[in-house]
């Protein structure tokens, strides 16, 4: 039984010096993100001038209680698969000549 490595938090720069990835995090968790996300480096959502609207983990518990379909069972998968293939529709792919493709004459 092999044990799962432990991820290292703690690294060494080409110049040498120790950098820990772990209190960098924690140092900068508050910063607001760069994008047009409107949240911090955490996760909260922000408001105006940067306050927060709502925490990281009420948002999970929100996103926790979408209802997730149960899955399909291996008996039914055959029929789902067949239902979804039926729906959709192939669409012709147009093919673009090249030069290449054609002979000197200029024939196909």
């Amino acid at each position: 039984m092999a044990m799962k490595e432990q991820q290292r938090s703690v690294y060494r720069t080409a110049r040498g010096r120790e950098l820990d990835m772990n209190k960098m995090v924690n140092q900068n968790e508050l910063t607001i993100a760069v994008g047009n996300a409107k949240v911090n480096a955490r996760g909260d959502k922000l408001g105006p001038d940067g306050k927060i609207i709502q925490r990281r983990e009420d948002l999970q518990r929100s996103n926790d209680s979408v209802a997730i379909p149960e899955q399909i069972s291996i008996r039914e998968a055959p029929v789902v698969a067949k239902s979804i293939v039926e729906k959709s529709k192939a669409v012709p792919v147009k093919t673009i000549k090249n030069v290449v493709d054609m002979d000197p004459e200029g024939n196909e």
